[in-house]
């Protein structure tokens, strides 16, 4: 059945055209450093996101991962939002792998207040941990993919360098954020120590991430990459994906943005559905319904449009380079008739 695929931008699939480049990639072995395309792929990270070095890392949770354990000791605490990727979606890893303590603050549509995270900063004592180290997601993903403005980063940004804390910046989508705004990544990365981005979302690469940041914290991640098994070989079959997609695959992102905002629109004038218009900045599309998530979950399948539910009356879509105009009216469509039939 040819289905209509919102489950998550992570579902898609190489172009024709990435493949080919992907096939012909000249490779070597990564770990033992000498892997071209792999270092090629780095370069440009680096570049885009005007950092000294960065390491292709296989996922956006292992460069989060590893991004804690380099700015962190066991024990030491980490501020993150409540409802962050690290801390909703990472199967409890910054506990497990890096032994931190994780402390949460509030936002508002995943835009959080600076002042709010001064004052949960809190100085080493023999009865406390440190706190040493802020995560920001940006765009957030629970949200509702919702993008942090470059001046809530900057303010932050500024109170943990007057408290001797690091910034790491959970960039899976940033590439969304800079879309949406025309603020260049490196803007956002100038606010922070390290900062990831995936490439197997909206870009479209089948695997992968990158971490950025300061030579000497990309050479720890390295080696902390290693000890979690996260060495690869002749990847540069898979770094020449990358490339392909940081020169094919940004700009385009604009076209995800403006499909979510047409679903929303679509959402906003259906009985049973309740939307927030504002959250919807990028490509994720969240909405409630009167009736069971699942139900609706299912009856969009009978239609062959796929999606997610999350939570007993929460839906997300989300809209990707699979995705067509096409795709599009017939996923509204499918809406339409399901609001219809749950509201009967």
């Amino acid at each position: 059945m040819d289905y209509v695929d919102l489950r998550s931008d992570t579902v898609t699939r190489p172009t024709p055209a990435m493949r080919k480049v992907m096939a012909e990639a000249v490779v070597g072995d990564d770990v033992l450093g000498d892997d071209p395309t792999v270092q090629e792929l780095e370069h440009t990270a680096a570049q885009v996101t005007g950092k000294e070095a960065a390491l292709f890392m296989p996922s956006g949770t292992m460069s989060n991962c590893v991004a804690i354990s380099v700015h962190t000791r066991p024990g030491d605490e980490v501020l993150l939002d409540w409802d962050a990727h690290s801390m909703r979606n990472e199967v409890g890893g910054p506990a497990a792998l890096s032994g931190v303590v994780l402390r949460q603050f509030r936002s508002r549509k995943g835009v959080p207040n600076p002042d709010d995270i001064a004052t949960s900063m809190q100085h080493e004592t023999l009865h406390s941990p440190g706190t040493k180290l802020i995560m920001l997601e940006n765009t957030h993903n629970s949200a509702g993919g919702t993008v942090i403005p470059l001046t809530v980063h900057d303010e932050v940004w500024r109170k943990a360098q007057e408290h001797g804390v690091a910034i790491h910046i959970d960039g899976a989508r940033i590439f969304n954020a800079s879309v949406a705004t025309g603020v260049p990544v490196r803007s956002y990365a100038a606010c922070a120590d390290t900062i990831s981005f995936c490439l197997s979302k909206g870009l479209g690469c089948p695997v992968g991430s990158m971490l950025c940041g300061a030579a000497p914290a990309i050479a720890r991640a390295r080696r902390i990459r290693k000890m979690l098994g996260g060495g690869m070989r002749q990847a540069g079959i898979l770094a020449a994906a990358g490339l392909y997609a940081l020169e094919h695959n940004v700009a385009r992102l604009a076209d995800d943005h403006r499909r979510a905002r047409l679903l929303a629109e679509t959402l906003a004038q259906l009985p049973g559905v309740t939307i927030d218009l504002e959250t919807v900045q990028t490509n994720m599309v969240y909405f409630t319904t009167t009736a069971p998530a699942a139900q609706w979950v299912e009856a969009l399948r009978q239609r062959s449009i796929l999606c997610l539910d999350h939570g007993a009356h929460c839906i997300r879509l989300v809209t990707h380079l699979d995705v067509s105009d096409t795709g599009i009216a017939k996923a509204a469509n499918a809406l339409r008739e399901v609001a219809v039939e749950q509201a009967t």
